[in-house]
């Protein structure tokens, strides 16, 4: 059966399996172009967007119930440097980065200029207030349908309503991962959205409270050091990319396909 924010309302897609993990070869135009059709239509299922990074391709295989909510996703994006440079390594088909920020960015801009409206869900109390300001500022245009803070626990339901009085388009949503895969898997269709986004801490970064890595870093791919510098008890997070690589390397040969 479909899920009702399965990948089978969209185009067929080239993907590469990663340790079991589907992730779309696609880059920043491919992405943004995915998502803002799926905006546009008024019919057929919503769709989700994920990041695939090696620590979330890692988790899905300790985590069995993560994995299929990734797999549910329209949109999969090599969010991860590790993943491009596994797949590479393999001779894969995902030849670049898709970093989850900059396609939001990139949505929101399009969001503007469409006059299509967002709701902002996520983060603490205040911090999606003040990523609303900054997208307003940033892009003219920009429609808030509404926000709300991430501090929720079993009001699904009322927030979900919220959401939807709200005749928003898109949601970006801001739980941290894998909450904001989960949620977005079971309760996107509720919202009555077109399109959700797992944002990560996006809203923390345009509040002002996280700073982004220089653009040099962003450029080589070494966000990662960055935060490891700014956060060094991350490093034991980070432990997981040579296992991941490791692993990646002694499958046969990159399993991949459209869907």
């Amino acid at each position: 059966m479909d899920s009702p924010t399965g990948p089978s309302s969209l185009p067929a897609r080239t993907s590469e399996r990663i340790l079991g993990i589907a992730v779309d070869a696609v880059g920043p135009e491919a992405a943004l172009r995915t998502l803002t059709e799926a905006v546009a239509r008024d019919d057929g299922p919503p769709i989700y967007t994920v990041a695939i990074n090696p620590e979330k391709i890692m988790r899905a295989r300790r985590e069995p119930t993560l994995a299929p909510v990734l797999e549910d996703a329209g949109l999969r994006i090599p969010d991860g440097v590790g993943v491009v440079l596994a797949s590479r390594l393999r001779g894969g088909r995902v030849r670049e980065r898709v970093t989850g920020i900059d396609l939001t960015m990139a949505l929101a801009a399009e969001a503007a200029r469409r006059r299509w409206p967002v709701y902002l869900l996520g983060a603490a109390p205040g911090v999606a207030d003040a990523a609303a300001d900054a997208y307003r500022s940033r892009f003219p245009g920009f429609v808030v349908a509404g926000v709300d803070h991430g501090f929720f626990p079993g009001r699904d339901g009322e927030v979900c309503a919220r959401v939807r009085a709200s005749g928003a388009r898109l949601l970006f949503l801001a739980l941290g991962s894998p909450a904001q895969e989960y949620w977005l898997h079971a309760h996107l269709a509720e919202t009555g959205c077109r399109v959700g986004v797992g944002v990560g801490g996006t809203f923390d970064v345009l509040a002002g409270r996280t700073a982004r890595a220089p653009r040099l870093m962003q450029r080589l791919g070494l966000e990662w050091l960055h935060r490891l510098v700014r956060e060094p008890a991350r490093y034991r997070r980070m432990l997981v990319l040579p296992v991941f690589l490791w692993l990646a390397l002694r499958e046969n040969r990159p399993a991949g396909g459209t869907g």
